[in-house]
This record gives structure tokens, sequence and C-alpha cells, in this order.
């Protein structure tokens, strides 16, 4: 069954519901949990603040929470899909590519390094040299040759570089036992326990991504005609890829700072946005964006229903949805 949206009318409509929806389920992510709260509740704790544990719940946990997921399921989604744009790969993703993975494993060295003298902005800039360094060594290793990028070699380039990140970090956490508890926090991806003051630090950095990004919309629908064809409208391919690769990695490396590696946001999302406003960038990247909230706001959601009062960090429910499609992705043969 078809179910593109193909007329400019509907496709705001869509978005307008979409951001309706995303509404209804930031407000019942802060309002639902191990404790349930009124929306009155959640205005008192704005206008009339005492100080008391609900408005506490309220204030420093639950909305930071909200928003922070909001922020980085967008950051993801859009991310996936400028990766999926500049290689020409539908398997791209900061999370399959080690984008995420490498900004992790910096950060957990710096903890090890400098310990509680990391401040929270040095971490940022640390995930940000992670992620850039990762996303040189993926090209290195996958695109050579007369061909450029091939979707297969970066796949395998990315996927060998995020095992390896990932196992180092492993061995530095296990081998520094006292930084265990905050560096455990950088190998899963978790938007609990973070603060008003992490999204603030990476909101800049994020809405540069976002901002860039949409800037790049109408050349990369030249770029996705081909190299040859997108030369002779005028492409400038090197700088075009210069820019994208900046916003995927002002997009994944703050993210990552924010809540840590989660995965297979921007896989799955760019997927299913595409099948429903097509392959125009420029409905496709704010379609991306409000869904990948969408998705990481519900997740995060779900997870503390799931075995309660325990929760599942967000990174694991993500991860059970990306897989399935992951495997569904690679069985349809889609690597062209």
């Amino acid at each position: 069954m078809n179910v593109m949206i193909r007329s400019r009318s509907r496709k705001l409509a869509g978005l307008a519901a979409g951001m309706i929806l995303l509404a209804v389920m930031m407000l019942s992510s802060i309002l639902f949990g191990l404790q349930q709260f009124g929306i009155q509740e959640l205005w008192q704790a704005y206008a009339a603040f005492d100080g008391s544990n609900e408005h506490l719940i309220l204030t420093t946990t639950r909305v930071p929470r909200t928003l922070i997921a909001a922020a980085v399921g967008a950051s993801l989604a859009v991310a996936g899909t400028l990766m999926q744009a500049l290689t020409r790969n539908p398997l791209a993703s900061p999370s399959l590519f080690g984008v995420n993975s490498g900004a992790s494993l910096f950060i957990v060295i710096g903890i090890v390094a400098f310990g509680p003298s990391l401040t929270l902005g040095s971490m940022i800039w640390i995930a940000f040299a992670g992620a850039a360094m990762t996303s040189m060594l993926v090209y290195a290793l996958g695109a050579g040759g007369r061909r450029g990028f091939e979707p297969v070699r970066l796949t395998l380039a990315g996927a060998a570089v995020a095992a390896f990140a990932s196992s180092v970090t492993s061995g530095l956490i296990l081998i520094n036992k006292q930084s265990l508890e905050s560096a455990l926090f950088w190998m899963i991806g978790s938007v609990s326990g973070r603060k008003l003051e992490h999204l603030l630090i990476v909101a800049p950095y994020m809405a540069a991504g976002l901002l860039l990004s949409l800037l790049l919309s109408g050349a990369l629908n030249v770029m996705a005609l081909g190299e040859e064809s997108a030369r002779g409208l005028g492409q400038r391919m090197l700088l075009l890829r210069a820019w994208t690769a900046l916003a995927v990695v002002l997009l994944a490396g703050s993210a990552v700072a924010a809540a840590g590696p989660i995965a297979f946001v921007g896989l799955v999302i760019p997927h299913l946005c595409r099948s429903l406003v097509g392959n125009n960038h420029r409905w496709l990247l704010p379609y991306c964006a409000l869904t990948g909230a969408l998705l990481l706001v519900s997740a995060d959601l779900a997870s503390r229903f799931v075995l309660m009062p325990k929760e599942i960090p967000v990174g694991v429910a993500t991860a059970l949805i990306g897989v399935p499609f992951l495997i569904y992705i690679a069985r349809r043969g889609r690597y062209e």
C-alpha cells in the first residue's frame, strides 16, 4: 500500500499533526512514570514552586529528561538522514558507522584521565573530537579508489570501528573501576538523570547542526542525482561533503554528550519518513527531526513501565526497535 504524502498542503498538515502528537507525548512523559502527576501540579511547580518533592521531581527530573529526549532524538534522526545522503547507503547512521561509539570512547578516556575535574563543557568538545575523528577514520577505510564511496565497504568499516571503540571503552571501564559508575552511562545511552544544564550547553550546537542541514537540503537533492550529474549542475562536491560532515559531527557529537550513545534512531527514522514524504530533503529533514523526537520521547516513556519500579535505559529500548528493522533492510538487499 502506498502511503506517501504527495501534496504540499498534506505535508504541512502532517507536520502540524506530528507537532501536536509530539506535544501530547512530551506532556505524558512529564506526568507519567513511577510517580504520577497532574497538569495542575505541573503548572504549580513553575508558577508557585514550594520546594516539595513533587515540584522538585517535575522541575529537575521529568521536564529536563523529556526535553533532552526530544532534542537528542531529532538530532540523531537528522544526522542519520545526512549520512545516508552523503554515502548513498541506506544502512548509514551515527551508531552503525561508529560515530556514537567514537564520541563515547573519547568521553570515557576524558573521565579516566581527568576524573571529577572534567566539566560538562569539556565533555562536549571531547565528544565532538571523537565524532569527527571516527568519521574521518571510517571514510579513510571505507572510501577509496575510482569508485569513491562504496556502501558495503563503508558499512564494514563503520562496523569495525564501532566494535573497536566499544571494546576499548569496555576495557578502560574494567581497568579503572573507580570510574565505572560514571563511565557506564557512556556505554548504554540514557536520558535519565540528566539536568537542564546539559541541554542548555549542547543546544546551540544542535541548533547549528539542524540549521546547517536545512540550508544544505537543496544541495543534497542535487547530490542524490549522482556524482557526475551534481558536478554538471555546478555543485562543489568536496565542499558539500565537508559541510554535511560538519553537520553530522555537530548533531551526533552533541547528542552523545547529552545522552550517551543511543543507537538506531538515525537508521530507523529516515526510512520511515522517506516512505511518507519521499526523497526531497526539504521535507524529509523536518519530518525526520519531528519523528526522531517523537520516537525517543515515546521510547523513554515506555521504558519506565516495562520493569517498574526499575527502568530500562532508553538506549536499550531503541536497540530493541532498531535491530529487527536493520535485519529487515538487510534481507531486502537495499545496498544500492
